[in-house]
C-alpha cells in the first residue's frame, strides 16, 4: 500500500451535546478515488470542513503529504496543494466561463498582471484555463456567461476553478447534488476523466455514482468510521447495509 497523501487521526469536533466527529481516522492514497458515505447527519460535511480548513478540530491531527496542517487555514492548505470544489470558489455569474477561470488560475499563482484588464486577454492566464475546461467538458462554453450555465454546468465550472489551483488532493462536496439524471451522468463522466490523474476524496449520497467512481469507500455513522474497504466489500458489510444501505444494494 502507497503511503497516505492524507492521513486523518483521532479527529474530534462537537457541537454542544453532539459530537459531529468521533475519533475518525482515514487515509488516501495518492491517485486514489476515495468516497465518505454516511446518513444525514454523519458527519460528512462536519469532516471535509475540518479537512479543508474551513473548521477546526477539537482533538486529532491531519496530515497532508506527511506534514501536519491540523492547524492551517485553508489559504494556506490551498497553497499546499489541497482543494475543495464548490464551497471554496464562488462562480461571478456576470463574467464569462473562461474568465472565472482564469482568476482562479491568477489566484493560484500569486500574480495581480494588469487586473483591469479582462483576464482572458492574458495569455499566461488563458492557456491554462483552456486547458482545464476542456478537462471537465466546457470547451464550448468558454465565451458564455456563467449565468448562461446549467446547474450541473455550474458545478462543472467550480470544479474547473478548484482544477486550476493544481491541487494534489481534490475534495468534491456532493458534487452532484441537486442534478437530474443527465446531469448526474455528465458529472460522473468529468469524474472518472480525473481518475488517475487527481487524488480525490467524494462525499456523496448518490450510491450509483459512488460506486461508479470510489476505489475505496469509508462510511460514517452518527460520526465514527463504521467500515472501510472497496465497494464490494462495503456492499457486503452486515453493519453497513443495516446502517446505511438496506435495499440500496439488494
Amino acid at each position: 500500500m502507497a503511503e497516505a497523501i492524507l492521513a486523518v487521526e483521532g479527529l474530534m469536533k462537537s457541537f454542544g451535546g453532539v459530537r459531529a466527529t468521533d475519533n475518525v481516522a482515514l487515509a488516501v492514497e495518492p491517485m486514489e478515488t476515495h468516497a465518505v458515505i454516511g446518513p444525514n447527519g454523519a458527519g460528512k460535511t462536519t469532516l471535509i470542513a475540518q479537512l479543508s480548513g474551513d473548521l477546526a478540530p477539537d482533538a486529532g491531527a491531519i496530515r497532508f503529504k506527511g506534514a501536519d496542517i491540523t492547524g492551517l487555514p485553508s489559504y494556506r492548505r490551498s497553497m499546499r496543494g489541497l482543494a475543495r470544489s464548490f464551497q471554496i470558489t464562488s462562480v461571478f455569474m456576470d463574467m464569462s466561463v473562461i474568465d472565472n477561470v482564469a482568476l482562479a488560475v491568477q489566484a493560484h499563482r500569486g500574480h495581480s498582471f494588469r487586473f483591469w484588464r479582462p483576464a482572458n486577454r492574458d495569455p499566461i492566464l488563458v492557456e491554462p484555463a483552456r486547458d482545464t475546461l476542456a478537462h471537465v467538458g466546457l470547451s464550448e462554453r468558454a465565451q458564455d456567461l456563467a449565468s448562461a450555465l446549467s446547474h450541473g454546468e455550474r458545478r462543472q465550472l467550480e470544479i474547473a476553478m478548484a482544477l486550476a489551483t493544481e491541487p494534489e488532493l481534490l475534495l468534491l462536496d456532493e458534487p452532484m447534488a441537486g442534478m437530474g439524471p443527465e446531469e448526474s451522468a455528465r458529472m460522473v463522466e468529468t469524474l472518472k476523466a480525473l481518475k488517475g490523474k487527481k487524488t480525490m476524496l467524494l462525499v456523496e449520497h448518490d450510491m450509483d455514482a459512488v460506486f461508479a467512481l470510489a476505489d475505496r469507500i469509508t462510511v460514517l455513522v452518527y460520526g465514527r468510521v463504521i467500515a472501510t474497504g472497496s465497494p464490494q466489500e462495503i456492499r457486503d458489510d452486515e453493519a453497513v447495509r443495516h446502517a446505511y444501505l438496506g435495499d440500496e444494494v439488494a
